[in-house]
């Protein structure tokens, strides 16, 4: 491999024109594609055969004229008059009213505004008006989804489902968005509610909305990204002294991120892609774009020592350093395209959208970048704010911090592995306690007019407002006259429950003359809990719901199923919580494999996977501490998003055997080239550890920039991946692993003949290269190379 990159990497140099060329016309032909044939980004996290997206189907079958849960563009705009008034005083009984009537103008909304069962929609004064002159029997008098009609039994628990609260402070205008999807809701259509609220507002009442329609859909502003990149300018210039060479990376890493970009807006053409898919691998792309660059531009100033033959020391750089890369990057993009193994649609989309970006990143750093280094010549490096004159000990070799560190770690090996392990071990703990969930409007920033929404239906409803469940029954099995003595039983059941706050059968709500004509085949029952969606309760009982299905289904003869919003994202976070240990299996089993061939070794192998569980047992239990228990006050306490662990897992698991590529296999090539281990590990830090630091603190910058963002998905991720950085980096690489192999000596290498045999030699180490120092370019290269002779 070292020899057919050598050659590579020698091409693009003195070929340039033609590879930048090359470069360019894809970039413009895959953008051309992804501007004309992209379709909108989807949150749906539905995931076949799970139960919930079962009584969904069920419920489409029943009730043909039925949404997707994740389809219906809700919208709950919230009023509450001061402590101790009411919302049906005067003003805010007419600013609620011009209220309701600024929304219906608005962009958008059906000629008639009305509730998501195409009821119309309900004015909560009107319904406290009329719940004060039917006595205070705590039903709503209206026709909306949250208004019981006046004849409903109040014990079935009407005043939950009311559109105003029980003091009358707090009402709430609930409707849908006349949309076919979320996704299709315009910022115009939203800046209309909102702009109605703020009018409404100069009356003195508070007015937030939240809801799947008020979704923010604008995607980043860029802020991370430009934050990420400034600081890691900065590393770049500290680690080159040049501003030409610290923005070669920056440039390649761009150029890679936006190709990979366009890609994956492209791919929205053929598969449904989370609006978290493109951040996402911006994220990963960004990061390892700039690092795999740095590893070859670095190696490439190194052998400019050894020769002035630019194009020699280029193909040398992508030989060695670009085997490093090749197979560092291959490892990041098992961990994220074996996101597939575990059958989960959305999350397969989105780790096939960052292993675009991770392969457009390494073949950038092999080809790009060299042909970047033919079109500036000896300018690469220019531009110096200081020089490169590096120490050098008796025999001439270079003496740097690395050489010191190494040297601390071969004192004391064993007490140094012990600290990581200990300290990793520690740091691991509060993992015992991850509550897996997804975001909503709950966990929302408390700034936001979602979260406010969110804390007024809470106060004044109680939490479970906003996580009902809806119950589908099916009576086709049963007698017309059978049916509705079945599903008044299966209201029984679901009020018996413990944790329910109310039931209502939602037929009652439909009006004669819109509900469907002929026999009645099932029923829709609305459930709320006492606890809100991102509450364990609320879990707990979707489980003993199920587990009593059989009972009830065998006493009344219907079929039942669970869905709404709720159900489903707590079975999408079941399937994730249990497919972790095949994802596992699968990536720690093919990479070790890979490993295995890079370092032609059993120890070293097992040496990086007993690292990254340390790092990855690590990151999520600060993770969970400072997201979940809200450790140091940085952030509110929250579940941690459901697919983060995995995601997280995968992703640090290709940056773990990054550093873990880069760093051992410059101690391998020393071993090699005839050093013992312990020496070879001095080496290998004297030539590497510089490099593999400032890469880790440029992936550190890029992934923290990213928990400025909003998005709670983004946020706990730049969180999580910062963290892993940092520690397996700087713990697991640098002390961990040098401790680990002066601990093993030579034993480090073993590999038994039988199996040397069977793998295949890819000589990443560059060993086939030959080593003296090359010849000086004669005359007649200093035009066509623009490098001094003599």
């Amino acid at each position: 491999m070292a020899t057919l990159l050598y050659r590579l990497g020698k091409h693009a140099y003195r070929r340039w024109p033609l590879f930048i060329a090359g470069w360019l016309v894809l970039m413009i032909a895959v953008g051309g594609f992804a501007a004309a044939f992209s379709k909108p980004t989807t949150d749906s996290f539905s995931i076949p055969g799970i139960p919930s997206e079962e009584a969904a189907d069920l419920q489409a079958e029943l009730f043909p004229g039925s949404k997707d849960a994740f389809d219906q563009a809700t919208v709950n705009v919230v009023v509450a008059a001061p402590e101790g008034e009411r919302i049906d005083q005067a003003p805010y009984a007419d600013a609620i009213t011009q209220l309701i009537s600024d929304i219906a103008a608005g962009p958008d909304i059906p000629e008639e505004l009305t509730t998501t069962d195409g009821q119309a929609a309900v004015n909560p004064v009107n319904a406290l008006e009329a719940r004060d002159t039917n006595g205070g029997s705590g039903n709503g008098g209206g026709r909306g989804a949250n208004a019981p009609p006046a004849d409903t039994d109040p014990a079935v628990g009407a005043a939950a489902f009311a559109p105003v609260s029980p003091s009358g402070r707090v009402g709430v205008i609930t409707f849908s968005f006349d949309v076919d999807t979320i996704t299709d809701v315009t910022p115009e259509t939203q800046d209309a509610v909102l702009a109605a609220m703020d009018t409404a507002a100069e009356s003195g009442l508070t007015v937030a909305a939240n809801g799947q329609g008020m979704g923010d859909f604008s995607g980043p502003g860029g802020t991370a990204e430009l934050i990420g990149i400034g600081l890691a300018l900065l590393v770049l210039v500290l680690t080159f002294g040049s501003l030409v060479a610290a923005g070669l990376p920056i440039v390649a890493a761009i150029w890679g991120v936006g190709l990979g970009l366009a890609g994956v807006t492209g791919m929205s053409a053929f598969f449904d892609l989370s609006s978290s898919a493109p951040l996402l691998a911006t994220m990963i792309g960004l990061a390892v774009g700039i690092d795999y660059s740095l590893f070859i531009l670095a190696r490439y100033r190194g052998e400019l020592d050894h020769t002035d033959d630019r194009a020699e020391a280029v193909g040398r750089a992508v030989g060695t350093a670009g085997s490093a890369v090749v197979f560092a990057g291959l490892t990041v993009l098992i961990a994220l395209s074996a996101l597939s193994v575990v059958r989960i649609p959305f999350l397969t989309i989105m780790g096939l959208a960052a292993a675009v970006t991770v392969l457009l990143a390494v073949l950038v750093a092999l080809t790009l970048l060299p042909a970047i280094l033919g079109l500036m010549k000896s300018k690469a490096f220019g531009g110096q704010v200081r020089k490169y004159r590096p120490k050098r000990e008796a025999d001439n070799k270079i003496l740097n911090n690395g050489v010191r560190w190494a040297r601390l770690i071969g004192r004391r090996p064993l007490a140094a592995v012990l600290l990581v392990v200990i300290g990793l071990g520690s740091l691991a703990i509060p993992l015992k306690d991850l509550y897996l969930a997804f975001p909503t409007d709950s966990t929302a920033s408390p700034d936001t007019t979602q979260r406010q929404a969110s804390d007024l239906l809470a106060d004044a409803f109680g939490p479970g407002r906003e996580a009902p469940f809806q119950i589908v029954v099916d009576g086709r099995d049963l007698a017309q006259g059978q049916r509705d003595g079945a599903f008044a039983d299966v209201v029984a059941w679901a009020e018996g429950q413990d944790g329910v706050s109310a039931v209502i059968d939602t037929a009652a709500l439909q009006d004669p003359a819109t509900a469907p004509q002929g026999p009645v085949e099932g029923t829709q029952l609305l459930l709320l809990p006492e606890s809100g969606p991102d509450d364990p309760a609320t879990k707990d009982l979707l489980q003993q719901l199920r587990d009593g299905e059989d009972g009830i289904e065998s006493a009344t003869g219907t079929d039942i199923g669970i869905t709404g919003l709720t159900a489903i994202t707590t079975d999408v976070s079941d399937r994730l919580t249990g497919a972790l240990p095949l994802y596992l299996a699968v990536v720690v089993g093919l990479a070790f494999l890979l490993l295995m061939i890079v370092f032609r070794s059993i120890l070293v192998p097992l040496t990086a996977t007993f690292g990254f569980l340390l790092t990855v047992l690590a990151t999520l239990g600060a993770t969970v501490a400072v997201f979940q228990q809200g450790a140091l006050g940085i952030f509110e306490g929250q579940p941690i998003v459901s697919f983060v662990p995995i995601f997280v897992i995968g992703v640090v698991f290709g940056l773990a055997m990054d550093y873990q590529v880069f760093l051992v296999t410059r101690i391998r090539e020393a071993h090699v080239h005839g050093e013992s281990t312990a020496d070879a590990v001095v080496d290998g830090f004297r030539n590497s550890a510089r490099v593999v630091a400032a890469a880790a603190v440029i992936m550190t910058f890029v992934f923290a920039a990213f928990i400025l963002e909003p998005d709670p998905v983004i946020k706990s991720f730049g969180f999580a991946l910062a963290v892993a950085v940092l520690v397996d980096a700087f713990i697991v690489r640098m002390v961990l692993i040098p401790g680990l192999m002066y601990l093993m000596g030579e034993k480090a290498w073993y590999l038994p003949a039988w199996l040397d045999r069977i793998l295949p030699d890819v000589d990443v180490e560059g060993e086939k290269l030959e080593r003296p120092h090359l010849a000086r370019p004669t005359a007649a290269d200093e035009d066509r190379e623009g490098i001094p002779v003599g």
